[in-house]
């Protein structure tokens, strides 16, 4: 497409400082495709960035066909392979047969800020909506994915909607931590089951320690139908700096239609501050 030659691509970002890699990930965006955080069979290219070749992932991209790129490719990805220094050339090309049909639809590309609305069910029980955070696994810091089941004021109407890892559940069962990984986290939430009083789910993450999301770098959010299914929307947030707490996305209603919100809103304060800003009593 003129314009947006990545449209359908997923491109994986390799080292490069914190700006360098949040630009070239913005760059993708605007190209049309789609930015990667880890490596996965959805990822069709790489782009290294220097100190990249550090990065153990690079030694798996020829066993998957993947090609590598120089930092230059981002500015002319029609232009040809631009393969990185070193980088080995790809057995299959990413628009090969093989690689397409083995890869699921692309989903929806949202910018923070972003909204799309959920399609209705179309059979019964209506699926469980998940909504995922991945970021660059860490050695030094732990992450916390947490969920808050809120009313029209914005506040939990007891205690127990606050989901996190000591309490993974909420009483009626409609939210839940669903995972719980180095990498990966997920809230699995039956809309179809929540109260008419409960009109938004929040979902953020909270850093363990002195750590802050500048040092992470990028989190990616996707929102799909249940465990397996290709999801609907994804976005890449990635413009903290000093933050502990970052509110990452949101199921909310509107009139009859459930809505999906990728948010990146970043706080400087902890995770206590936060729950207790959404109505729940933490003990100091």
């Amino acid at each position: 497409t003129t314009g947006r030659p990545l449209t359908g691509r997923r491109v994986l970002i390799l080292g490069g400082t914190h700006p360098a890699a949040a630009a070239a990930r913005t760059r993708v965006v605007e190209l049309g495709g789609s930015a990667a955080i880890n490596l996965s069979r959805t990822v069709t290219d790489a782009v290294l960035l220097p100190g990249g070749e550090a990065d153990r992932r690079l030694r798996r991209m020829p066993e998957l066909g993947l090609p590598v790129h120089d930092e230059h490719w981002l500015s002319a990805p029609g232009a040809g392979p631009g393969a990185a220094p070193g980088a080995a050339s790809p057995a299959i090309a990413p628009s090969s047969p093989e690689r397409e049909a083995d890869r699921p639809p692309s989903p929806l590309v949202l910018p923070r800020g972003g909204v799309v609305d959920l399609p209705a069910p179309q059979r019964d029980p209506a699926p469980l909506w998940h909504i995922t955070a991945a970021w660059e696994p860490q050695e030094a810091a732990d992450i916390d994915v947490v969920a808050f089941v809120l009313d029209e004021d914005e506040q939990v109407a007891f205690d127990e909607d606050f989901v996190f890892y000591g309490a993974p559940e909420n009483p009626a069962g409609t939210v839940r931590l669903l995972t719980d990984g180095p990498a990966e986290q997920a809230i699995a939430v039956d809309l179809a089951s929540l109260p008419p009083a409960s009109r938004r789910v929040a979902v953020a993450a909270a850093m363990d320690g002195e750590a802050t999301f500048g040092d992470i770098g990028a989190v990616q959010v996707t929102a799909g139908p249940g465990t397996g299914a290709a999801p609907l929307a994804r976005a890449t947030l990635d413009a903290a700096t000093t933050e502990r707490t970052l509110l990452l996305a949101e199921f909310y209603r509107r009139g009859p239609v459930w809505r999906f919100r990728a948010v990146g809103q970043g706080y400087d304060e902890g995770l206590a501050n936060l729950a207790r800003g959404y109505g729940v009593d933490i003990a100091d």
